[in-house]
């Protein structure tokens, strides 16, 4: 591990950033502290903001800005553990036909294992986002990690049919590690990533959980082909798999228990020298979360996302059932349409992603990828059924691209609007809020793709998605952390009013 002497030193060698920056100075700002209200007009110019105003002119009225080279390595280590828990979230999904005749359970049963982590993600995200704003960002990774690895051994117990409840329990088990997973693409992209970089970062951070949906589509049909007249067999290619999977998550827990650090030696913006300045007793979880519902910008988004990452999550979950409906035997197609439809998204993160950092417009380019999702739902849906695979490919690849490039297209936008409360709750409210629509979405859909057609299921989220557009062309753009990094300091960046 390099210390920060030796990583200070070989920064300035590689000229990596300026050694010293300035910090705008905090009382240009209104002086409100993280997790705390205004109370009155006086408070301004009170004991908070003069503590904060004392430790920046400690050093001149300058602090030190500069990028740490750990940074790539949290952001690949973060993103390959990601990867494998969406991997353990899908694998049950795309072969929903096999486990069910390797189990002896319904349909149902088997989306249960997608939607134990949706279930799992509503009670527990309020704990999850409380542990990382006061145990932090290593903690928690270590249990996401963790848990990830553990659920992973607890599968390899129940390669045998009749074992479907220790199965439901392993999946559950990864159900809670995601819960400290989905809320850190945006806190390390901040803590770690520089302003010209941040939503790239995040955007390469949501990259790694795509990529694991995706070889989740694409590997299991191939590892675990359909073989409903050889029991042993099926059970001896599941193994393959899930072996597999556990050796992986172990290795990348250990190798989050070495690179990961709470955070770097300096602050990588000035918006987190800001916050680096606040004492760690002024933070109120409670009020922070107040401040978040308080803010109307942020209650559209949260809606608005939760119906466009619930409505993906729901397609996601019920693909195979719509592909085999209309191509019977199709199941490894199933899955190649599936890793189209991903990896598409992850192009579109990524271009989304650099779109952001180069233009800073979220709510224009927010509005016009969830414009463009609802139309490539709309042409999937009526062409699903017209016989022709190439069609559905070419079709899933554009829904896949705007539907899945939206995702990190939220979690930048939360945190522009929320600043400076903490990346962490923002995320985790926007993955409860997802959550709750998936849970919703899959079961609604997944009965009309049963008792009438995938196309009855689509034209569902068709009328939710129309409605998330017209949610998000109501958010009010205040793009307050870039304000702070642009040396905007008089527009009123606070912790959230509530007037918002």
């Amino acid at each position: 591990m390099v210390e920060d002497g030796g990583e200070e030193e070989a920064e300035e060698d590689s000229g990596e950033m300026p050694a010293a920056t300035a910090v705008p100075p905090l009382q240009r700002c209104n002086g409100f502290l993280p997790g705390k209200e205004a109370e009155d007009g006086a408070r301004a110019g009170g004991g908070e903001r003069a503590e904060a105003e004392a430790m920046l002119s400690a050093a001149g009225g300058h602090v030190e800005t500069r990028l740490s080279r750990r940074r790539l390595a949290v952001l690949a280590v973060f993103s390959s553990y990601s990867l494998v828990n969406a991997f353990q979230w899908i694998q049950y999904s795309i072969l929903s036909n096999v486990f069910a005749v390797f189990y002896g359970v319904s349909f149902t049963q088997i989306d249960w294992l997608s939607m134990v982590y949706m279930v799992a993600y509503v009670p527990l995200i309020l704990p999850a986002t409380w542990l990382l704003d006061t145990r932090g960002l290593r903690l928690t990774a270590l249990l996401g990690a963790g848990l990830n690895g553990l659920g992973a051994w607890l599968k390899c117990g129940s390669l045998a049919p009749g074992r479907y409840p220790l199965t439901l329990a392993a999946q559950a088990v990864c159900a809670v590690a995601q819960v400290f997973i989905l809320g850190l693409p945006s806190r390390i992209a901040s803590v770690w990533f520089g302003p010209t970089e941040v939503s790239t970062a995040c955007a390469v951070a949501v990259l790694g959980n795509q990529l694991g949906t995706a070889i989740g589509f694409l590997l299991p049909p191939v590892l675990v082909p359909n073989t409903p007249n050889d029991i042993d067999l099926m059970a001896h290619n599941i193994s393959i798999m899930f072996y597999g999977t556990a050796i992986v998550s172990t290795l990348l827990f250990f190798l989050t228990g070495v690179v990961f650090e709470e955070k770097p030696k300096y602050p990588p913006s000035h918006s987190q020298a800001v916050l680096q300045t606040v004492p760690p007793e002024d933070y109120s979880y409670k009020q922070s979360i107040i401040n978040l519902f308080r803010n109307t910008p942020f209650v559209l988004l949260l809606i608005s996302y939760g119906i466009m990452t619930g409505a993906f999550y729901s397609v996601s979950t019920l693909l195979n059932q719509m592909i085999v409906t209309h191509y019977e035997g199709e199941e490894v197609n199933a899955g190649r349409i599936g890793l189209t439809l991903v990896v598409a998204g992850m192009v579109g993160s990524i271009i989304c992603g650099l779109w952001l950092d180069y233009t800073k417009t979220y709510k224009q380019t927010t509005l016009i990828v969830y414009i463009l999702s609802f139309i490539g739902m709309l042409v999937f849906t009526f062409t699903l059924d017209l016989g022709y695979l190439i069609v559905v490919f070419v079709t899933g690849g554009v829904l896949g691209f705007f539907m899945t490039g939206y995702l990190p297209l939220g979690f930048e936008f939360a945190v522009e609007i929320t600043y400076p409360e903490s990346e962490g709750t923002s995320s985790g409210l926007l993955n409860a809020s997802a959550q709750i629509f998936g849970i919703v979405f899959t079961l609604v859909q997944g009965k009309l793709t049963t008792d009438y057609s995938p196309r009855a299921g689509n034209l569902f989220l068709c009328a939710w998605i129309f409605v998330g557009i017209i949610l998000t062309a109501l958010i009010k753009s205040d793009l307050r952390r870039h304000n702070v990094n642009s040396g905007i300091m008089n527009l009123d960046v606070k912790a959230v009013s509530s007037d918002s």
